[in-house]
């Protein structure tokens, strides 16, 4: 393996939360002789990575120690974010990156904007996260494949762009450089507003259901796939909203307008328009996994028939452990309406799919290939 080189000397974090720990764990594993300093509201989180060997200095709360630095996350909620900025702008250094990991861009771009803050900030968005918090959970493993969103100010030159670029893909996400206005409009179509949409189904189910709760009993496969995010955090996403209303609004009357559209064509019992929305939507929902410049975000699927016994899972992956072969995921699937078999496994590439399927097949489990 090509050993990475780092661009950087002293990489700074302020906050060391589920995010801007994994960040920081990512850097120390990419690069374990990097001095990393960090400041944290909690002393004892703080105190604790140091002691893992992820930091490598511990800010009083002075700031002062990120003078050394020449890149510094802000790893804390935008208002916090702006604050501190303000402290630090004393401190930077000439050439430093300063950079953050909040999804919305807005406020935080128009709070650098024609002060000299202008030219050392990037924004930044790694697309990951977990229903789990805080430093306890967070992972140098988190980022890995996840898309990393930079939002350059106005007055940051390329160099700076090209670095941080090659830092994010030197931790294992995959940069992609965008305007801020631009990005706030993407993550309210396909982060923030999703989340909004998973609220009303859950809340929909829970005030339209029956007395014994039979939809919350069945409440599983897709259901329960598509309102998993609902388990986030109720304060984030409450704050994300408010960031973000413009955008996200926009996305709601879009998305109200479509509803609209597809209730005459059901109540019209228009079968033509009713093909053509659900073909439609196939054709783009199937090409989510076949772009050919996203190649780690392709999931190969089988599904298997297992018996209702104990170790029937277990079977099922030392078979494909003894093969060498390694799984993206493996799920039991408890709701059948849509798909063959009870066990779900995901691969990472064909070859491996179709190894898989033979080691299965030929140990006398019945298989069902299915391409998605």
């Amino acid at each position: 393996m090509t050993e990475k080189i780092a661009k950087f000397h002293n990489i700074g974090f302020l906050g060391l939360g589920l995010i801007g720990g994994s960040v920081a764990m990512a850097v120390r594993r990419a690069f374990p002789d990097l001095p990393i300093t960090a400041w944290n509201r909690n002393r004892e989180v703080l105190d604790e990575a140091v002691a893992d060997g992820t930091v490598t200095i511990a800010d009083d709360g002075s700031l002062a120690s990120f003078a050394a630095c020449d890149l510094i996350f802000l790893c804390v909620p935008v208002i916090t974010a702006i604050d501190l900025m303000q402290k630090l702008a004393p401190r930077l250094a000439p050439d430093a990156i300063l950079t953050d990991v909040g999804s919305v861009k807005g406020d935080i771009h128009r709070a650098v904007e024609g002060t000299p803050l202008d030219a050392h900030f990037i924004g930044g968005h790694p697309m990951a996260g977990s229903e789990k918090t805080g430093y306890a959970n967070a992972s140098a493993q988190l980022l890995e494949n996840a898309w990393y969103f930079l939002t350059p100010s106005g007055n940051v030159n390329i160099q700076k762009i090209s670095d941080l670029s090659e830092l994010i893909t030197a931790i294992g996400a995959l940069p992609l450089v965008m305007e801020a206005d631009k990005h706030d409009l993407v993550t309210a179509a396909i982060s923030h507003f999703p989340h909004v949409l998973s609220a009303a189904l859950v809340n929909l189910v829970h005030n339209i259901d029956l007395p014994g709760q039979p939809m919350k009993t069945v409440a599983a496969g897709g259901f329960r796939d598509i309102t998993r995010i609902s388990s986030s955090s109720p304060q984030m996403w409450q704050e994300i909203c408010l960031a973000n209303p413009d955008n996200i609004c926009r996305v709601l009357d879009a998305y109200m307008n479509l509803l609209i559209d597809y209730r005459l064509a059901i109540r019209n019992e228009d079968a033509d328009k009713l093909y053509e929305i659900f073909r439609s939507c196939k054709e783009y929902r199937d090409s989510f996994d076949v772009q050919p410049h996203v190649p780690l975000f392709q999931e190969y699927r089988l599904y298997v028939d297992i018996p209702d016994e104990t170790g029937s899972l277990a079977k099922v992956a030392v078979l494909l452990a003894n093969a060498s072969l390694s799984l993206k995921n493996l799920v039991i699937v408890n709701n059948r309406e849509f798909e063959q078999g009870v066990l779900r496994i995901a691969f990472g590439n064909e070859t491996d799919r179709e190894c898989g399927r033979e080691v299965l097949a030929n140990a006398g489990y019945t298989v069902h290939v299915v391409k998605h």
